[in-house]
């Protein structure tokens, strides 16, 4: 089963802006993925989910995921993320993640699959990955989304990812309060 059929089949998107073929045997989601489920309030009506992978941008082929990023609202949350989607993710797969209650970055073995963890503050997943990969923003703003995914995929193909090495203990103690600031209008 692809991720997905397995998203689907579990009701696990959360506002999908893309969810399809992107080319080279490969395809993409953007939106969120359902960690926890909200409460059940009856037959046809459910809370927003408790806990959720925001900003997810992520490449498959038929059964394995190649790339995954994403935003995690705490450290705490990223054992349920990663139990739920673990069976997809091999020690080839390509794991970003963006933290809001980290205070330092680094980069961890789990299960056997490699995380490259990263401090969020202010920005969008989507920018910081443009920002890692090395793009230019106003380059990709003519091309439609599956045509973005994929550039932004390759780009980042070739880039060293790796922060700090630690263990996911390490990580751990890193967490502080949610740095990430809310820009808008005053």
């Amino acid at each position: 089963m692809s991720i997905l059929q397995f998203i689907k089949e579990n009701n696990l998107a959360w506002q999908p802006s893309f969810n399809g073929e992107i080319g080279n045997d490969l395809v993409g989601y953007r939106g969120a993925l359902i960690v926890e489920e909200g409460k059940q309030l009856s037959p046809d009506r459910i809370l927003p989910p408790k806990v959720q992978a925001k900003q997810v941008l992520l490449v498959s082929n038929d059964d394995t995921v190649t790339f995954f990023a994403a935003e995690l609202e705490s450290i705490l949350h990223f054992e349920a993320f990663f139990e739920r989607y673990k069976a997809f993710f091999t020690p080839a797969t390509l794991v970003v993640l963006y933290v809001t209650d980290l205070d330092k970055n680094g980069t961890f073995t789990y299960e056997g699959v490699t995380i490259h963890a990263y401090s969020l503050a202010e920005s969008s997943v989507w920018n910081e990955l443009l920002d890692l990969s090395g793009l230019d923003k106003s380059e990709l703003k003519k091309l439609d989304n599956k045509k973005k995914i994929d550039v932004l995929y390759e780009g980042l193909l070739k880039t060293d990812c790796a922060a700090k090495a630690m263990s996911y203990e390490e990580i751990l103690s890193h967490k502080g309060t949610s740095s990430k600031k809310i820009m808008g209008a005053v």
